[in-house]
């Protein structure tokens, strides 16, 4: 093995100087026959406070017992996760996308310590699995990853139930629609065991756009959690890595402006979360790629919808594996060249070699010539309220346009007290502001909010536009990631009641019905507020973010 591939892990474990080092190594139970073997970092975010994490213990276990079978020492360590859902409307929503840095910081530096020769990264959901990513393309060794998969839907009274569902009761309830009683049955029913949430959410989304990236093995972004086939694909994965070790496949080999191209083509044409946008410019920078919001909407036009997926459609994820998952998706942009399909995978074949294989079985995956929609699912809008642009996704929409006279609030709990007490009405449109990168800081989702507003019917009856984000769960005219956001003086931070707004989808415009002597004289006016904190890893994060425009990267 030795003779094959040229070990980093040599700087830790060969000639007398590192005596101390294979003592600590011995120490942890490690042998000399180990020791002569390639180094293996498990990168694994296992906890038990994320359902789409409790059996990831079981995937690294997997993955090491791969490895071993293909002559590598595997090592494992561990880095934190929050689980979004349970953050959700309230101060703990600021944590999530803050955590994405931290991720990738903590794997970056044990890997640099360590000297891997190889990594796999056990991951799932919103923020663990970007986060990891961009550690991988920092420590660039040859890396591979395998997600932790999707969530199986619930079923209570012959209806298929998904998290979107209880967060949208809460709504229905709210209203007066449902009782004690099927609120409860829904909490009940609508997450039934361990996996990533069931819908094309964030997690399910960076999980498909990982396998659309090339990073990881056919089948990883939609297996279900639960399903066998991912214990083995675990083994075939820690196998994969000594493969790409001894060919020399590293996450730069890998991705590029292509692969980010071909990740954003699926994720608009299966109706993926709107916070791709964020990880995957976060990605490229790493990458060194200069991506830009443009490139997002430029392919979301020309890339047609194909699967409708939840939560704006039927279709849950472990349906779409049985439809022949990413691959297949891949496979059917491939007929009219929309994905580009020379490009290296960590299988160390290409994309076109692994979509010669992939099968599309029923109608999940539509024909090109008969979509969903003839564009894809998402929308980059530009005006006088987001000159650097926003963000919506238009998956589910059936109109595309709204007019309404501002409602403004400065936090999320202040619009959601607001709806709760059903204040917010037909033709509002609702502004949430100081949400943003900085002001948040964290940028927090509005899943708690839009699911209120759609359990009451307000869905398309009214807008919401924030410099905050939202959850891959929400759907309707919702509009994010407006920049630059208020917390740096961007117009939306002097938007006032009764103003009207104006987007328009088709034109891909955010407009302040004023004139643009009103809006300089109001910006005039705007001072900087203090920051939320004044000490610890928000209030770094706070002073180092930049815009969202730009994918919340540090500076």
């Amino acid at each position: 093995m030795r003779s094959v591939i040229a070990m980093i892990s040599s700087t830790v474990t060969r000639g007398a100087k590192r005596a101390p080092h294979r003592a600590l190594f011995k120490a942890a139970g490690l042998t000399d026959e180990e020791l002569e073997r390639p180094i293996i970092g498990i990168a694994n975010s296992w906890n038990e406070l994320i359902p789409g994490h409790v059996h990831l213990n079981r995937l690294a276990d997997a993955v090491k017992a791969g490895a071993r079978m293909a002559g590598g020492t595997p090592l494992e360590f561990n880095t934190i996760g929050i689980c979004d859902g349970i953050a959700m409307g309230h101060e703990g929503m600021r944590s999530p996308l803050v955590s994405r840095e931290i991720i990738a910081d903590s794997v970056e530096v044990v890997a640099k310590a360590h000297a891997f020769d190889g990594m796999v990264f056990v991951c799932s959901c919103d923020k663990i699995e970007p986060g990891m990513v961009m550690a991988a393309l920092r420590v660039n060794v040859p890396s591979i990853f395998i997600t932790g998969g999707p969530m199986l839907c619930g079923f209570w009274r012959d209806k298929r139930l998904t998290l979107d569902s209880i967060f949208e009761s809460v709504g229905a309830y709210l209203a007066g629609k449902i009782d004690d009683k099927a609120l409860s049955e829904a909490e009940e029913y609508s997450c039934p065991g361990f996996g990533s949430c069931a819908g094309m959410y964030t997690a399910n989304t960076m999980a498909c756009i990982i396998e659309a990236l090339g990073l990881s093995l056919p089948g990883s972004g939609t297996i279900p959690a639960v399903d066998a086939r991912r214990t083995r694909l675990a083994k075939k994965t820690g196998m994969m890595i000594m493969e790409l070790l001894k060919k020399k496949i590293k996450p730069r080999s890998i991705v590029n402006e292509g692969s980010l191209r071909n990740a954003i083509a699926v994720d608009v044409a299966m109706g993926g979360s709107s916070n791709a946008v964020l990880h995957l410019m976060a990605m490229a920078n790493e990458a060194d790629v200069d991506l830009k919001l443009e490139t997002f909407d430029e392919i979301s036009r020309r890339t047609p919808q194909i699967v409708d997926m939840m939560p704006a459609g039927e279709v849950a994820v472990e349906d779409l594996d049985r439809a022949g998952g990413v691959q297949g998706i891949l496979k059917r942009l491939a007929e009219k060249g929309l994905v580009k399909t020379d490009l290296m995978t960590v299988t160390t074949r290409t994309v076109k070699e692994n979509i010669k294989e992939a099968e599309i079985r029923g109608d999940i995956i539509r024909p090109l010539e008969r979509p969903v929609k003839p564009t894809g699912a998402l929308a980059i809008l530009r005006g006088n309220l987001a000159p650097d642009g926003a963000v919506i996704k238009t998956a589910g929409l059936k109109r595309m346009s709204f007019e309404g006279d501002a409602l403004v609030f400065n936090c999320e709990e202040d619009g959601i007290d607001a709806a709760s007490k059903g204040k917010i009405k037909k033709g509002n449109a609702v502004v949430i502001r100081y949400e943003g990168p900085k002001g948040g800081p964290g940028m927090r989702e509005m899943l708690s909010l839009t699911s209120i507003l759609l359990g009451m019917g307000l869905g398309e009856e009214v807008a919401l536009i924030t410099d905050g984000r939202f959850s891959g769960a929400t759907h309707g005219m919702m509009v994010g990631h407006v920049s630059p956001e208020a917390a740096e003086g961007g117009p939306i931070a002097v938007v006032r009641n009764g103003d009207r707004i104006k987007i328009n989808l088709e034109k891909r415009t955010l407009e302040l019905m004023l004139s643009d002597a009103e809006l300089r004289k109001r910006l005039a006016k705007w001072r900087t507020r203090p920051p939320r904190y004044t000490r610890g890893a928000f209030y770094r994060y706070s002073r180092m973010v930049t815009s969202a425009s730009t994918g919340a990267v540090l500076k």
